[in-house]
């Protein structure tokens, strides 16, 4: 059973970055819109997914949150909603989608040191092999890429800042919070979590929000928007905390590296990018690194909470 659980905990973890890896493109082409800003974005994701959230906690068993949690709960949506999504936000105006999701390699590397400090969750030789060699296939990706985005848009210093500042965020709320995460069911934590980002981040966008021409927006942005609500936003937070409850922290954002090749792909659909054999060396050492930290001690995953 145990078994069963692991793998449904890697395959809600790999759905989740498949989705982020779309949501980089998407977020870009919609931001560059200039209709909406990165921080009113933000609390529209916020809004919505706090509405859903609540709408299907309504229909489950209630569920108490203990008192001395909620200011838990707080922390962590700053530092997994609030300061993840709004540095993400900001750093896609500033950065190629590409560029976005190369940056994402570096999560793992936070996330192992934070879950070896917060949860003693052990470095093992295997599991710092794994890291290093899914690493060096996204490098192998970045210096080899540099001659096809020679015409692309430049990507500038503080958009990578933002981007390292994603990473840390998002990482810190991986291997700090899982105990938490662990002790409510993921309706329950997301629905608290989505509420205080929103709380947050109204007063800031309230006025925009209330003036911006809904009416005027083409259907190809509606679009784009309601994905990123309904997907990025509601259904890949909601995967994520569920594959915590089943896979280590440093595993979950290895799948972070999944991003760059999903980009790739989808840069090659829509004409931007060409196949190489560089990108399938890159592709396969990606996954070969996320194998060998997979089968590490330890690292192929938890109990399931009860």
């Amino acid at each position: 059973m145990e078994s069963k659980g692991n793998w449904i905990g890697h395959a809600a973890c790999f759905c989740a970055y498949l989705i982020f890896a779309i949501n980089v493109i998407v977020c870009k082409d919609l931001t560059n819109s200039h209709i909406i800003s990165p921080m009113g974005l933000f609390c529209l994701r916020a809004l919505g997914a706090s509405v859903l959230f609540w709408i299907i906690s309504l229909f489950l068993p209630k569920e108490k949150v203990d008192p001395r949690d909620f200011w838990k709960i707080f922390i962590a949506s700053m530092l997994g909603l609030v300061m993840t999504q709004v540095s993400f936000l900001f750093a896609i105006t500033m950065t190629t989608p590409l560029d976005t999701s190369l940056y994402s390699s570096i999560t793992p590397i936070f996330t192992m040191f934070i879950a070896a400090i917060a949860l003693k969750e052990p470095i093992t030789w295997k599991k710092l092999l794994g890291v290093v060699v899914s690493f060096a296939g996204i490098i192998f990706l970045i210096l080899n890429s540099v001659s096809a985005r020679a015409g692309a848009a430049t990507t500038r210093p503080l958009g990578i800042v933002l981007c390292l500042l994603n990473n840390l965020s998002f990482a810190l709320y991986l291997g700090i919070f899982r105990p938490l995460i662990s002790k409510y069911s993921v309706v329950t934590f997301m629905k608290w979590m989505f509420l205080f980002a929103m709380v947050v981040a109204l007063p800031f966008t309230a006025k925009e929000l209330v003036s911006l021409d809904y009416g005027s927006m083409p259907t190809t942005y509606w679009t784009e928007l309601l994905f990123i609500i309904i997907f990025s936003t509601f259904i890949a937070y909601y995967l994520i905390p569920f594959g915590q409850k089943r896979v280590r922290p440093t595993i979950i954002s290895i799948y972070s590296y999944i991003q760059p090749i999903v980009a790739s792909v989808v840069s090659i659909w829509v004409g931007m990018d060409v196949l190489s054999w560089q990108k399938v060396v890159a592709a396969l050492s990606i996954f070969v690194g996320l194998y060998i930290v997979n089968r590490s001690p330890g690292g192929s995953g938890v109990e399931v909470s009860s």
